[in-house]
């Protein structure tokens, strides 16, 4: 979650810098400097993700696997065997 916070806030700022570099530049708005703007603010913002992410796995330690990377198979087991048997119920 702390990673998509600040690679969003990174986005913000890495935008609105580089808009104004260009703006100081006198390059024209237009679809080609929107797309250049977009593009390198989102290497920034990814970049500044992985740095993040690399920061908790060495604060914390690796995180341990998940039930959603296992075998579609054995987490319908295992959300059986937590619901235990199923009865019916006859009126």
């Amino acid at each position: 979650m702390l990673n998509l916070i600040i690679s969003t806030i990174a986005f913000i700022i890495a935008a609105w810098w580089l808009n104004r570099y260009l703006d100081d530049m006198k390059i024209g708005k237009g679809m080609t400097r929107g797309m250049l703007v977009f593009v390198l603010a989102s290497v920034v913002s990814w970049g500044t993700g992985s740095v993040v992410d690399w920061t908790q796995v060495k604060i914390e330690g690796p995180q341990p696997p998940s039930l959603a990377s296992g075998d579609l198979t054995q987490i319908l087991k295992a959300v059986q065997q937590a619901q235990g048997p199923v009865t019916a119920i006859t009126p």
